[in-house]
C-alpha cells in the first residue's frame, strides 16, 4: 500500500447538519495527513469550505430518490473512482449509498458507511432501503446507542462496527474564542432585555427537534425567560406559522424569536444562558448538547438516544422524559442546582473533541487498506 489514498465521501448536499460538518472535518484530516479528500454531492453552501480546505467537490444528483435513476449514479461513481484513483468510498446518507456501494463493489474498493441517524422502519421494505448503511465492509457509529441499534435493526456482526462519536471542535467552540461585544449585539438582536434568561434551541426546524415542547415549557416558566430557535426551516413554512400560532395561543408568542440559520454557533451558543435539545425522537448523536458544554453551558436534553452518552445527569445538566414540557420547565428552573457545568468542557475534549474523530476515521481507513 502506498503511504497516500483517495477517499471519496458521499452525501445528498451541503447546506447544514451535523452529517455535513463531520464529511468536512474528515475532508480536513485527509488533506492534513497527505491524502487525496474528494466529496460527491449535489452542492450547497459548504463547498467553499471544503475546497478552501483543499478537497475536491463533485457535483451530481447522487441522492437522488428515483430508482430509474441507478444505474447513472452507479456509471458516474465508477467513473469518479476511475479518474481520480480511489481507495475508500465512505457513505453517509441512505439515497446515494445504494449507487455509490454497487459502483465501489464493481470496482472492488472498500466500501464504508457511517451510521449518522435512527432511521424509522415501517416494514420490510423500509428496513431493506435502510439497510445499504449497515452494508459497508466498515460500518461507523457514532454512539454506542447507534451500535446496539444497528444490531437490533439489522444484525450486523459487533466486529464490523467501530463505534466514533460525533467529534467538537475544541478551538472554534470554546468561549475564549468567542468575542463578548459580539455576542452582546447578538442578543440585543435577539431583542433580550437586561435580566432576561435566553433559553436557546439550536437545530433545523423541523418537528422531531422539539421546537414546540420548547414553546410550550415557555409557557410554564415567568415573563423573564426567552426562547430563541436558530435553524433553517428550509422550507417548511407550514412548521413555522404552526410554531408561531402555538406561541400566540400560549401567550408567548412575543418570547419567542426565530433566529433563522447562523454559521456562527459558537457565539450563539454563548449568547445562550441554557442550551436546549428537546427531540422527541432519539438522535443518534447529540452533537448539539456537546458543543454546548464545550462552551460550558448548561444542557437540558431529551433523555433518549445519544444524548444519555453525552450529557451527565445533574452535573453538565438535566435529561428529561421526552416531549414532557412541565419537566422541561422544571429542569429550566433548577440549571443552577448543577454541579459541574465549569468542568463539562475537560469532559467533552477527552472524550468528544474533533481530533478523536479524525483519527479514528483515519484509522478505519488504513486498516481497510492494509494487506
Amino acid at each position: 500500500m502506498s503511504n497516500s489514498m483517495n477517499v471519496l465521501q458521499v452525501l445528498p448536499e451541503l447546506n447544514a447538519g451535523g452529517v455535513e460538518g463531520t464529511t468536512v472535518e474528515m475532508v480536513e484530516a485527509l488533506v492534513a495527513a497527505g491524502h487525496g479528500a474528494h466529496v460527491l454531492s449535489a452542492g450547497g453552501r459548504m463547498i467553499a469550505e471544503i475546497e478552501a480546505l483543499g478537497g475536491v467537490h463533485h457535483e451530481a444528483e447522487i441522492g437522488s430518490k428515483n430508482i430509474l435513476s441507478v444505474p447513472w449514479r452507479i456509471a458516474g461513481v465508477r467513473r469518479l473512482i476511475a479518474e481520480h484513483n480511489i481507495d475508500i468510498v465512505h457513505a453517509r446518507s441512505r439515497a446515494p449509498a445504494w449507487p455509490a456501494m454497487l459502483a465501489a463493489r464493481a470496482e472492488k474498493i472498500p466500501f464504508v458507511t457511517t451510521y449518522h441517524g435512527i432511521y424509522k422502519a415501517s416494514g420490510p421494505l423500509k428496513r431493506f432501503y435502510n439497510s445499504v448503511m449497515a452494508r459497508g465492509d466498515r460500518v461507523i457509529a457514532n454512539s454506542n446507542f447507534t451500535r446496539d441499534y444497528l444490531m437490533a435493526q439489522h444484525g450486523t456482526d459487533a466486529a464490523k462496527i467501530t463505534v466514533i462519536p460525533r467529534g467538537v471542535d475544541m478551538v472554534r467552540f470554546s468561549a475564549t474564542a468567542v468575542d463578548i461585544i459580539t455576542v452582546a449585539e447578538l442578543r440585543e438582536s435577539w431583542g433580550v432585555k437586561p435580566g432576561e434568561t435566553v433559553l436557546v434551541l439550536p437545530g433545523r426546524l423541523t418537528r422531531w427537534k422539539g421546537q414546540a415542547v420548547a414553546i410550550e415549557a415557555l409557557s410554564h416558566l415567568p415573563e423573564t425567560y426567552r426562547l430563541i430557535l436558530v435553524g433553517d426551516a428550509q422550507g417548511r413554512t407550514d412548521y413555522l406559522a404552526e410554531l408561531a400560532a402555538l406561541g400566540k395561543n400560549l401567550g408567548v408568542g412575543e418570547r419567542v424569536h426565530l433566529a433563522g440559520h447562523s454559521t456562527e454557533i459558537p457565539t450563539v451558543l454563548a449568547a445562550a444562558d441554557i442550551v436546549l435539545t428537546p427531540s422527541t425522537e432519539p438522535e443518534a448523536f447529540g452533537r448539539t448538547a456537546a458543543e454546548a458544554q464545550a462552551m460550558n453551558r448548561p444542557v437540558i436534553a431529551a433523555d433518549h438516544g445519544g444524548a444519555v452518552e453525552v450529557v451527565v445527569e445533574g452535573v453538565t445538566g438535566w435529561r428529561v422524559p421526552p416531549g414532557d414540557s412541565k419537566a422541561l420547565a422544571d429542569a429550566v428552573l433548577r440549571s443552577s442546582d448543577l454541579t459541574g457545568v465549569k468542568t463539562a468542557r475537560e469532559r467533552i475534549a477527552a472524550e468528544f473533541s474533533k481530533t478523536s474523530l479524525q483519527q479514528a476515521v483515519l484509522d478505519v481507513y488504513t486498516s481497510l487498506l492494509e494487506p
